[in-house]
């Protein structure tokens, strides 16, 4: 069975943090795409793959960044930092994302989580049961994990390898 849902982080995932444009009260008024992503969410979206963004992040964030590029209406849940009260790898964002997307626990083995965050991204989806893969195309954060539940199911290093990795997945319930 193929993938249900696929979850992202925004910032290094989805946007080159480098490339961000901030206002005073530190939001994100625009940036530029990791090269390949947007191809990456308009395949999984026209596939019928749900898609939910996770990310510790200001609350205009995703609109400011993903409607800058079209992107926005794309996803079908947000679990951003600061409207739902904790950061992952707390497990209340990512079932927040998960429960807006209606999927219970059973289907969580059908999910996959990408984020560029081993104790962040990867360690949450771990500890959830999601399929964790860690986009790792550059080295702003620790590249070693510091625990079994940071080592990622799958590894990938640019957009096209997450493609390829993404429409080849299979689950099972």
């Amino acid at each position: 069975m193929k993938i249900l849902a696929a979850l992202f982080d925004l910032g290094d995932v989805i946007m080159q943090e480098t490339t961000e444009v901030k206002d005073a009260g530190l939001a994100t008024l625009r940036a530029e795409l990791v090269p390949g992503i947007a191809g990456v969410l308009r395949e999984l979206h026209a596939r019928g793959i749900k898609l939910g963004l996770v990310a510790d992040t200001h609350r205009k964030n995703p609109r400011n960044v993903l409607g800058q590029h079209g992107l926005y209406e794309l996803f079908d849940a947000f679990a951003i930092s600061e409207q739902v009260g904790c950061e992952k790898p707390d497990a209340r964002i990512f079932k927040h994302a998960l429960e807006k997307l209606n999927l219970a626990p059973r289907d969580y083995a059908c999910v996959a989580m990408v984020g560029n965050n081993l104790e962040r991204d990867v360690g949450g989806a771990n500890a959830l049961g999601l399929i964790s893969i860690w986009f790792h195309w550059n080295n702003r954060y620790p590249i070693v994990p510091q625990s079994e539940i940071e080592k990622p199911r799958y590894t990938v290093q640019n957009t096209r390898e997450l493609q390829e990795l993404l429409e080849r997945l299979d689950c099972e319930r």
